[in-house]
């Protein structure tokens, strides 16, 4: 099954769509943790600032979203609220965790250059990704006629990419190598999530 598929089969059970929204809004609301947790003391730029905000303020629109699916529920992050929970979770996790062994090991990064340095990558492959999600995501609710919209979410982070492309010619300056090393490596765990996500689709019924 391909991910509209898995997305249109989601959006058409009430249950399922919140789950997959509240995973995504736990999704984001950790990224923005992630970029609060990376920021220097005291040399903390706008953009940083702006992709935090930004990535907490999707977290919260995704939950308000749930609502709008008509399915009662979905209040918190636990396990039951949620699709695919552990990959869910793990996901950034484990993607900054691979990407800070990369620099320290390959490229001699540390501290809060480190930090910062995974910041860049890290971020720039979500964005990736999310240039691909969103928009077919949102393809798939307006052939549905939904109420619900992430037309917003695509805008911005559209923008967040193109930022973050600036910010690593400044701090890397020939950064392409690693951007396809790091885009490899997230590839690797979107395909292991989208596996657990149709996986959790299929262990039981989940209209409601």
């Amino acid at each position: 099954m391909d991910l509209k598929e898995l997305i249109k089969q989601i959006v058409s059970s009430p249950k399922l769509h919140a789950k997959w929204l509240n995973s995504l809004s736990m999704m984001e609301n950790t990224g923005a943790r992630k970029i609060s947790a990376s920021e220097h003391d005291h040399l903390v730029n706008e953009i940083v600032l702006k992709h935090a905000a930004e990535e907490a303020r999707h977290a919260y629109y995704l939950k308000s979203q749930i609502k709008k699916t008509g399915f009662e529920g979905c209040k918190t992050y636990l396990s039951h609220e949620l699709l695919a929970p552990v990959q869910s979770a793990q996901y950034l996790h484990a993607l900054d965790t691979f990407i800070s062994r990369y620099l320290k090991n390959e490229l001699g990064f540390s501290g809060k250059e480190l930090k910062y340095a995974a910041y860049l990558l890290v971020t720039y492959a979500i964005e990736v990704r999310a240039d691909e999600l969103y928009p077919i995501y949102e393809e798939v609710l307006r052939e549905n006629e939904s109420k619900i919209s992430v037309r917003m979410i695509v805008v911005e982070e559209q923008g967040h990419l193109e930022e973050m492309i600036q910010q690593m010619d400044d701090f890397f300056g020939d950064w392409k190598n690693h951007a396809d090393y790091v885009l490899s490596l997230e590839q690797r765990l979107f395909e292991k999530w989208v596996a657990a996500i149709q996986k959790s689709t299929q262990t039981k019924p989940a209209y409601a």
